[in-house]
């Protein structure tokens, strides 16, 4: 039996090391490191992908001789999130949108979505909420809901399976605290669980050309919950900042490569 592998990765900056040590000699946080266990698979053979972005091993090439083509954005309906998003979505990107409780993440992505189906293949997968929960928040805000797809599910490996299936244009994950990895012991939420499906989501989303939105939680302090190195996978990072009694909503883009 393959021994498993352990790292310990600082939950602030993202830096890994050998063994755990109180505090982070990269960015001197105390008590941000944390054990990581990594799944037991098969390392990379020929043709295997490997990182994020789901690349292959290959010869190096000559920046001029790279052929580079313009790359279309789908509009998602909304003004100020395609403004926020430079423009609309770009196909093979993962796109987390962070934010408090209450508001309003869920509420932007499912009227996103609903607009999308109507020319899009589009998935909404919920890990916190029932189907029914959605669906009367669609009803409520009387979205067209006759072309969106809903997915229950919190298991990384059976999500990939019906992503596969599937093959939608747009999915979003909502969220990514909640997913899981059955290899790895840690609970939903921790830094293992998050980064290992960020990674396999991630990795997805570049290979088969589907946007990937994830949703992300906020800590009491402001900051997205989770290791660092996820905002490092991922091609957007938005904040969508203001509390549930609040009559205004601010989208924040921190990050758009």
């Amino acid at each position: 039996m393959a021994k498993r592998k352990v790292a310990y990765v600082c939950n602030e900056c993202g830096a890994e090391f050998a063994k755990w040590m109180g505090q982070c000699t990269e960015c001197s946080a105390w008590n941000s490191i944390v054990e990581f266990r990594l799944p037991t698979e098969p390392g990379p053979g020929p043709g295997r992908a490997i990182g994020y972005a789901g690349a292959v091993a290959s010869t190096a090439t000559v920046l001029q001789e790279i052929a580079i083509e313009e790359v279309p954005r789908i509009p998602t309906g909304s003004g100020e999130f395609d403004r926020v998003l430079g423009g609309g979505l770009v196909a093979g990107s993962a796109v987390l949108i962070g934010g408090h409780p209450g508001a309003g993440k869920s509420t932007l992505l499912l009227q996103t979505l609903c607009e999308l189906a109507r020319t899009q293949d589009a998935l909404y997968v919920t890990g916190e909420e029932s189907l029914q929960q959605v669906a009367l928040r669609a009803q409520r805000l009387q979205l067209p809901m006759d072309r969106l797809q809903l997915l229950a599910e919190t298991d990384v490996q059976v999500l990939l399976g019906q992503l596969q299936q599937l093959k939608p244009k747009v999915v979003v994950i909502d969220s990514i605290q909640v997913l899981y990895h059955p290899d790895i012991t840690s609970a939903p939420g921790s830094v293992s669980q998050v980064r290992e499906c960020a990674a396999l989501l991630t990795r997805f989303a570049k290979q088969a050309g589907t946007v990937l939105l994830l949703v992300g939680h906020v800590t009491k302090d402001g900051s997205l919950a989770g290791p660092k190195v996820l905002e490092h996978m991922i091609d957007c990072s938005i904040m969508l900042e203001g509390t549930s009694d609040s009559r205004f909503r601010t989208l924040r883009g921190h990050k758009n490569r």
